[in-house]
């Protein structure tokens, strides 16, 4: 896209009020959002306020920083087109509240930082439930009337935790200085209630912020969102409610639909799909009831909406099939995914087995998998990381948080590289996941681990610590290869279809997709986007760009063919 639209043209040029934008999927939002940023900062003039564009995901951010370097490379010294800030709500609220000040509100004496959940002494604030006492990495935080409470998922159900309970282990944690990512938000909402000089700073600081993917505002997300315009910050508002799809989190686009409708909101709307052929966006029409107009002509080869009958015996003959369709169109493997509801079923069909060992040990075997199994470079080296840090004898806190997150912490980027060295390279670091487990991955894995600590002491003064054998036991391994070697590569060389859940291709575009459902995934998708099972039915739907197959159960197909045929489906054959 080089040429924005009318409707993208009103958005960028609007005057400097806050604004609620509902935008189609695929409806260029990074090119808007980006444009609008830059005019923003130009209407404010010499003006020495900053404008914060914020999203939900690293990914996100870097395309939004990337290509608003591009607009502004030619832009004069002077023209104050550097006073923005462009990252995600998380990491605003931890760089301009959580690290600076949270400290006092939770009566620490250090500044607070980020626990990643491998930490040993968390194995102390874990919370009890119903079962079996759970990671407090998993405790929830919601609001209601302005009042916290406290939960955590339980497959699909949510469960309540007694706010006294649970506030007291988020206290003592606290009070060490240490918060997860959810209660950051909690720590954050809290600070700014309880310093109030901090909040109006803040509001000075950053008179206008423009968020994106809005229908993933939580419900303390939103509190805090609500105090910023309180205190005077002008908040607009980009998103589709149709893909809100954290409904655990309170995040299911209410609050972007009601923004809108305050006073003085100025209400614009994105209708244009530069992503999907006619077939597939008439389809999400008829979903989500929406009137949405296709950029695309048809191609010349197959594309559209189609589903397709599967067994539960016979799922990889279906991926097989999907794969040769995807061919057959002349669209690319690595740009196509089959996209499930859970993450169950993800790893069941795309052969992830649970890592075996125990303790750090299965933390190096998970690495070695997302590694070599899954491609996961930046996942593999957050587990290896975490792996490590637990095997330091005096670590500082937060060091797991720090070394991955070099953008916040450039100070580590020395051992960051030494740790990434380790993960990335089977052949001098982390050993790789095709060899057998207890005779040749686990002495290697010893023997180099053992190494990369010694760097880690000599060059960063950070010991191990004692016990190395013990910790790094080969109890639980197998002579077995952590993989089978046939996994690793796909067969005949040909690039292996992504198999993933919808919420980790949330905001993609992809050539094709298969959506793998059951009768209640139909269901909800023929229903509409009134429920979040619906909705997450409606992302799957709306990531591809030239073809979509469907798979309904076979058991379950009479009951639904006519109401898919009705839809725009297609029938077809595996």
């Amino acid at each position: 896209m080089t040429q924005a639209s009318a409707e993208q043209l009103q958005i960028i040029g609007a005057p400097l009020v806050p604004m609620s934008v509902i935008a189609c999927a695929g409806s260029g939002k990074t090119f808007t959002a980006v444009r609008r940023l830059a005019q923003m900062r130009r209407q404010l003039g010499n003006h020495r306020g900053r404008v914060a564009l914020l999203s939900f995901s690293n990914v996100a951010v870097d395309t939004f920083r990337r290509e608003y370097r591009q607009l502004t490379r030619d832009a004069p010294g002077g023209s104050g087109h550097d006073r923005v800030e462009i990252d995600t709500l998380d990491s605003f609220i931890t760089g301009n509240v959580l690290r600076p000040h949270a400290y006092r509100t939770m009566g620490a004496e250090q500044a607070a930082f980020l626990v990643m959940g491998g930490e040993a002494f968390l194995n102390g604030f874990k919370f009890n439930t119903n079962t079996y006492p759970r990671e407090i990495t998993t405790m929830q935080v919601g609001i209601d009337n302005g009042q916290f409470h406290f939960y955590y998922a339980d497959n699909d159900n949510t469960q309540r935790l007694n706010t006294a309970y649970a506030s007291g282990i988020v206290n003592h944690l606290g009070r060490i200085g240490a918060y997860t990512h959810n209660l950051g938000r909690y720590w954050c909402h809290r600070t700014l209630a309880e310093q109030p000089a901090i909040l109006r700073a803040l509001a000075r600081r950053y008179p206008h912020i423009l968020i994106d993917e809005a229908q993933d505002i939580g419900a303390v997300h939103q509190a805090i969102i609500e105090q910023l315009v309180g205190a005077g910050c002008q908040v607009s508002l980009i998103g589709d409610p149709n893909q809100g799809i954290y409904e655990f989190a309170g995040a299911n686009g209410v609050f972007l639909t009601q923004y809108g409708q305050r006073p003085g909101m100025n209400t614009l709307s994105l209708t244009r799909n530069y992503r999907s052929v006619p077939a597939i966006l008439n389809l999400a029409n008829r979903l989500s009831t929406r009137a949405d107009t296709a950029d695309r002509a048809a191609p010349g080869t197959t594309h559209g909406a189609f589903f397709v009958p599967y067994r539960n015996t016979d799922r990889e003959n279906l991926v097989a099939a999907f794969q040769a369709a995807v061919a057959a169109a002349d669209l690319k493997p690595e740009r196509s995914a089959v996209l499930c509801r859970g993450r169950d079923m993800a790893d069941r069909l795309a052969g992830n087995r649970g890592a075996p060992g125990q303790g750090v040990v299965k933390g190096f075997a998970q690495a070695a998998i997302l590694r070599d199994h899954r491609r996961d470079f930046l996942g593999a080296y957050k587990q290896a990381a975490a792996c490590i840090v637990n095997l330091l004898a005096d670590p500082p806190q937060g060091l797991a948080a720090r070394i991955t997150q070099p953008a916040r912490y450039p100070e580590n980027r020395p051992l960051r590289r030494l740790v990434w060295a380790f993960t990335r390279n089977p052949d001098s670091g982390l050993p790789a996941a095709a060899l057998p487990g207890d005779t040749h991955w686990h002495p290697q894995l010893l023997e180099r681990t053992r190494a990369l600590l010694v760097a880690i002491e000599q060059d960063h003064g950070l010991a191990s610590a004692g016990n190395l054998g013990n910790k790094l036991s080969r109890r639980g391994l197998t002579n077995a290869p952590l993989i089978a070697a046939v996994d690793l590569a796909a067969e005949n060389n040909q690039p292996r279809i992504r198999v993933d859940t919808v919420h980790q291709a949330k905001g993609e575009s992809l050539d094709a997709v298969l959506y793998l459902a059951n009768r209640e995934h139909v269901n909800a998708l023929l229903a509409g986007v009134d429920t979040e099972v619906g909705r997450i039915g409606y992302v799957a739907v709306t990531r591809a760009r030239n073809l979509l197959w469907l798979g309904v159960p076979a058991n379950a197909l009479d009951e639904l063919r006519p109401a898919l045929l009705a839809c725009g489906f297609q029938e077809t054959a595996a």
